[in-house]
């Protein structure tokens, strides 16, 4: 998913959380996200969608067992990015950002990708999510499986309200979504490495992402063209994002990525840059070696894991995966041509910037 950026909770949650509003120069950049709105008319149409959504969410996870809205609540209280909101406000901006479906259909996306880190934290094993102790570790596995379900079902209900298609979208991304983690699961089969991969992240990452896109423009009523255009745009720009965090693991430091470096390595996660180093065929002697300790699985060892960092920060297979994001980032560009010029996809296309930048 593409949660990489860690926001403290009480520092960053709700609608600022989404990477906040405007900076001490009024600059309209939305932080964490590297997104510039610099229409304060589409900024303020954002930020109050967002706050609007915030304040939904926290309604709808709401139940009649204690238990079950504490530990419902625990995720979204925890604060994040909100980016597949931000898409769909962004995206209603090729309408009509206030039409009364925009809120809701944010609402969707976001619950829908809260569960989904219910159980993927499970699957995980994870003790952390976002600077707090993760559900399962908090009240049990079965309890964040049950509660990631009933995020879905709750999803599925405010989704029911805004008609058949998109009851229908939703579903079906949640198929891709299943589908993307069943493949993560079972491994390429045979495949190749890094096309499996870059599948596993479309399907896990990309789609949720180009179903917020394209809420955005369905529910503001943006026409057929342009909501396919926003869509297509989602899908890359989310698999681009997932990318450039595989990178951030190894080449920046906790500051930036937010999580200690080479997180990834030490549990033997083979993102796009190991995946790139493995493959290679280079036989030069670092190249060689860092294959060689890679080939061993995680990195529990901290002095392999000290060397296999160094290694692959000067490697070729970092400069390529860096080429890889680049040229995603590209693609997503290209998918807003049909997109009329203004702030709102000038603020699409300060994303494309960003994630090829806090790459370089």
């Amino acid at each position: 998913m593409v949660d990489g950026v860690v926001i403290p909770a009480g520092e960053r949650s709700g609608a600022t959380g989404s990477g906040g509003g405007p900076g001490p120069e009024g600059t309209g950049q939305f932080g964490a996200l590297g997104l510039h709105l610099a229409d304060p008319r589409v900024e303020a149409s954002v930020l109050g969608l967002l706050e609007r959504v915030e304040t939904d969410l926290r309604a709808s996870v709401a139940s009649a067992d204690p238990l079950v809205s504490e530990a419902a609540r625990h995720l979204v209280e925890a604060g994040g990015k909100r980016f597949r909101p931000l898409l769909v406000a962004l995206g209603a901006q090729f309408g009509d950002p206030d039409a009364a479906e925009v809120v809701p259909a944010a609402v969707v996306m976001e619950l829908t990708h809260l569960a989904t880190l219910y159980h993927d934290d499970v699957m995980d094993e994870a003790v952390v999510r976002r600077g707090a102790p993760s559900a399962n570790s908090r009240w049990t596995n079965s309890v964040a499986i049950l509660v990631g379900d009933y995020l879905f079902a709750r999803a599925a209900d405010i989704s029911a309200d805004l008609g058949p298609e998109a009851v229908r979208l939703q579903a079906r991304t949640f198929a891709r979504l299943v589908h993307g983690q069943i493949a993560e699961t079972v491994g390429p089969r045979g495949s190749d490495p890094v096309a499996h991969y870059l599948h596993v992240i479309a399907e896990k990452t990309g789609s949720l992402i180009a179903t917020s896109a394209r809420f955005g423009g369905m529910f503001g009523g943006a026409s057929a063209e342009h909501i396919e255009a926003l869509a297509g745009y989602g899908e890359v720009i989310g698999v681009a994002f997932q990318l450039s965090d595989d990178l951030l693991d190894i080449a920046s430091e906790s500051v930036q990525s937010g999580k200690t470096p080479g997180t990834d390595l030490r549990e033997g996660v083979p993102t796009l840059p190991v995946l790139y180093a493995l493959a290679s065929d280079d036989s030069d002697a670092a190249s060689m070696r860092l294959r060689e300790i890679l080939a061993t699985g995680p990195l529990v060892d901290d002095a392999l894991h000290a060397e296999a960092l160094g290694l692959l920060r000067e490697s070729p297979a970092l400069k390529r995966a860096r080429e890889t994001v680049r040229s995603y980032a590209e693609d997503a560009r290209a998918c807003l041509a049909p997109l009329p010029e203004g702030p709102a996809r000038r603020a699409l296309e300060s994303l494309c910037d960003y994630i090829a930048d806090r790459t370089s």
